[in-house]
């Protein structure tokens, strides 16, 4: 089952994705961008990772394709609360050839349109690293996803402290969006 944007549709995770996504992974450039701790990942580590992908859990991992580029990132809803209706998303666009191009902003609306309106959720939260200026104009500014907050020196990247951002958007917002689009 695909879930499409107007520009990019999410699909499962497969097996041919995983060497672009170790390269991503071993990328400093994409580590400097997202959070986490970033140890070099071996193909072996890979595999292992896409092996504990199961579409019976509540961590759910999306690759990101368009038609005439194919993977050129990935999406995720994780920690899913099925009680309290909310998840955690994050988003990478790995391919820097298609960075500030809008991939990431349809993205981040075909994942609100998958949760919002296939799952019901009521709430989608996620963080930023300070510096990416780009990812937090692409919630904030264009999909109108709300600062909650701000963890101060949060990040250690570079040999400095950077504050992590945090960003949520509620169902009520999302349909508020769609209104004016």
């Amino acid at each position: 089952m695909n879930f499409m944007g107007k520009r990019v549709k999410l699909r499962a995770i497969e097996s041919e994705d995983l060497p672009k996504l170790q390269e991503w992974a071993n990328d400093p450039e994409i580590q400097m961008l997202v959070g986490g701790w970033h140890f070099p990942t071996s193909v072996s580590d890979q595999h292992n990772w896409y092996e504990s992908l199961s579409c019976n859990n509540n961590n759910q991992r999306f690759a990101v394709v368009t038609d005439d580029l194919g993977l050129i990132g990935t999406a995720n809803l994780v920690s899913i609360d099925w009680k309290n209706r909310t998840a955690f998303h994050g988003m990478l666009i790995g391919n820097p050839k298609v960075r500030g191009r809008g991939y990431g902003v349809d993205t981040i609306m075909a994942i609100m349109r998958f949760a919002f309106d296939e799952l019901g959720l009521e709430h989608l939260d996620g963080d930023i690293i300070e510096y990416n200026k780009p990812s937090i104009r692409a919630y904030v500014e264009h999909c109108q996803w709300q600062v909650q907050g701000t963890k101060p020196k949060w990040y250690y990247r570079g040999g400095k402290r950077w504050d992590k951002i945090l960003v949520g958007v509620s169902n009520g917002n999302y349909r508020d969006l769609l209104k004016r689009k």
